[in-house]
């Protein structure tokens, strides 16, 4: 091939995957146009409409666009890559591995991280609501009779969206980009339309009259920051969406088509309220002509469902990552595409994000109502994001201090300024994504918790494994054919399956696999680095399997892979024997009771082993035991 032509594949490939981005990675912050401006003029702000608010407040939006969107995440994160992948735990492994030297730090950052991951199930739960209800009050402009119909149509629409999500979104996803590209023209024509009829608006562009703006505004410029923040959610789909899609496609659908329209269409809207300050009932709808509100509607409707997607898909990637990390227990989970590994659905998340969802939508009723509990968990997720970017950037990218401190500190001060105007609205609705954050770090940490007490147990209880082997070796058992391989999570102890396995059936096979699974603070782990065999003696090896966070963990694949190692796995002849612990909370041990409870509890409702790494139900052996923690 020529490189002309390799040249032509590339950009052919790169124009594919923009055009993809474009579906996924800016749904979000494409629908904030429905309900941005005319919450910044809501009466709890205490912002006045005329002339000069209309384009301080324009400006302000532009510029916080600018400033967080493009300086932060398009330029300044999206480079902060964790092998590619990008996203919030993807970053905390990331920030945790260049201060590695300094174990309290790393153990901070690494709760710092998962706090922030946490937060994003909030927005997961709060985008799909919004989004779609701020789509569907557009029938309430044509008529005001479709009122009553807005919360049930709502939910009717998030219904059929979760319903659809066991199809995966292969099948669908290729209809995205064209309808996300038609949404952002059509915010963009919108915008130049209106801003024809008041050029006046373009002043907007000054940042000084964003300044300005805020600081009019006194001890109430919080509540505006709050409403503005809505402008920016889904900012943090530009870092968590990297791996699907790579650094330069999210940078160009950014740069070309995103950010124009975004601007445009803001600027059409404080045009038209210049024009007609009775257009604030719904800013957005009030820019279309009254013969397109059906279409205005359908369009908007789509480009909702679009973002709820992108956001329903993450969560399903958040909760992968998090079990493979170890901060959740075993789930099930479908991949949705032979090609894809990233595409999955996972039906427990699937349930939890629904009811979420729904009684998100009863609760609040309007996108007004919802605008409350949105951009506080957003904003909270930006300050962590930042923070962890200053250790990547001084300890791995090795920046000196004072230039690490001047980039981070600059966009932290922002983000905290953004929080500050979101808490305010705490009791308004802030509160439910913050309590969903909370709720989930419990239970994250305490699986965790309960995970290294589970293994200090079994290492403190259990039998030293090469002493045992020896053992073994002086006074053999009786011997069979086939191929015994135990699974353990300390692969220096005698497998509990293993002793119940020669205590009952008094028997030794004739290979015996001590096999560990080690998940790696990296998405993905190269097939050259994925296995480690090591002959323990006569009849027994040691075989370590490791995984990134984002890797299919098919156990019985990677096994084939011994056989460079000089041992074989028949995998017809292996048997695999697993010890299922039935946890026991003791008073007064390694954590509070209810935590230990609570963990017990999981354990024992976690998904099983042989799913989670792909084993053969017919070679599959289970013996429990009984482990206190």
């Amino acid at each position: 091939m020529s490189s002309h032509d390799t040249s032509h594949a590339t950009a052919t490939r790169t124009g594919a995957l923009t055009l993809a981005a474009l579906g996924v990675v800016y749904g979000d912050i494409g629908t904030s146009p429905l309900y941005t401006v005319k919450e910044v003029f809501a009466p709890h702000t205490g912002v006045v409409l005329n002339s000069d608010n209309i384009i301080g407040a324009v400006s302000a939006i532009l510029w916080a666009l600018m400033l967080v969107v493009t300086l932060k995440y398009v330029i300044l994160i999206l480079r902060a890559d964790n092998r590619g992948e990008g996203g919030g735990l993807a970053l905390t492994a990331l920030a945790a591995r260049a201060v590695q030297d300094k174990p309290r730090l790393r153990q901070v950052l690494l709760l710092l991280g998962l706090f922030g991951a946490t937060l994003f199930y909030g927005d997961s739960v709060i985008t799909p609501a919004i989004s779609v209800i701020g789509a569907i009050e557009g029938l309430e402009v044509i008529t005001p009779a479709f009122q009553a119909y807005v919360v049930p149509l709502s939910i009717v629409v998030l219904l059929g969206l979760f319903a659809v999500q066991r199809l995966g979104t292969h099948s669908v996803g290729r209809f995205f980009g064209p309808i996300i590209v038609l949404w952002f023209v059509t915010l963009g024509a919108l915008g130049v339309a209106h801003i024809l009829h008041q050029p006046t608006i373009l002043q907007a562009l000054n940042p000084l009259h964003a300044l300005n703006f805020l600081w009019a505004r006194g001890p109430h410029v919080l509540a505006a920051v709050g409403a503005i923040v809505l402008a920016l959610t889904g900012a943090e789909a530009l870092y968590a969406d990297m791996g699907h899609f790579g650094r330069k496609p999210i940078q160009l659908a950014w740069t070309l088509l995103v950010m124009p329209g975004l601007a445009l269409n803001y600027m059409g809207q404080g045009a038209l309220l210049m024009q007609d300050p009775s257009a604030l009932a719904n800013p957005f709808y009030n820019m279309f002509p009254n013969e397109w509100m059906l279409g205005a509607v359908l369009l908007s409707t789509l480009a909702a469902i679009i973002a709820s997607q992108a956001v329903i898909s993450g969560a399903y990637s958040m909760t992968r990552q998090a079990i493979l990390l170890g901060f959740l227990p075993r789930m099930h989970i479908q991949f949705t595409s032979e090609k894809e590994s990233g595409q999955i659905f996972m039906p427990a998340v699937n349930r939890a994000l629904l009811v979420g969802v729904v009684l998100a939508v009863l609760a609040f009723k309007s996108s007004t109502a919802l605008a409350g509990a949105y951009g506080i968990a957003v904003s909270l997720t930006m300050a962590i994001t930042t923070a962890l970017t200053f250790f990547v950037i001084h300890k791995a990218w090795r920046l000196p201090l004072w230039l690490s401190l001047v980039t981070t500190g600059f966009f932290l001060v922002l983000d905290l300024f953004l929080f500050a105007g979101c808490a305010i609205k705490f009791w308004d609705g802030g509160w439910f994504p913050v309590a969903m954050g909370l709720a989930l770090f419990v239970i994250m940490t305490t699986w965790a918790r309960g995970r290294q007490l589970l293994v200090h147990t079994i290492r403190t209880d259990g039998l030293e494994l090469q002493a045992f082997i020896d053992m073994l070796h002086a006074q053999p058992p009786h011997l069979i054919g086939r191929t015994a391989v135990y699974p353990v999570a300390n692969p220096d102890t005698v497998p509990q399956a293993m002793l119940h396995n020669l205590k009952h059936n008094q028997v030794l096979h004739a290979n015996n696999i001590i096999l560990t699974v080690m998940f790696e603070e990296v998405p993905f782990v190269p097939v050259a680095e994925r296995l480690q065999v090591q002959a323990l003696g006569e009849r027994f090896w040691r075989v370590s399997v490791h995984y990134g966070f984002m890797d299919k963990t098919d156990v019985p694949q990677a096994l084939q892979s011994c056989a460079a190692h000089g041992l074989s796995i028949p995998e017809f002849e292996t048997s695999y024997f697993l010890s299922r612990e039935t946890v026991v909370s003791t008073p007064g041990a390694g954590m509070a009771q209810w935590r230990e409870k609570l963990f017990a509890t999981m354990s024992r409702n976690a998904g099983g082993v042989v799913e989670f790494f792909h084993l053969p139900d017919n070679a599959v052996v289970e013996l429990g035991t009984r482990v206190q923690i």
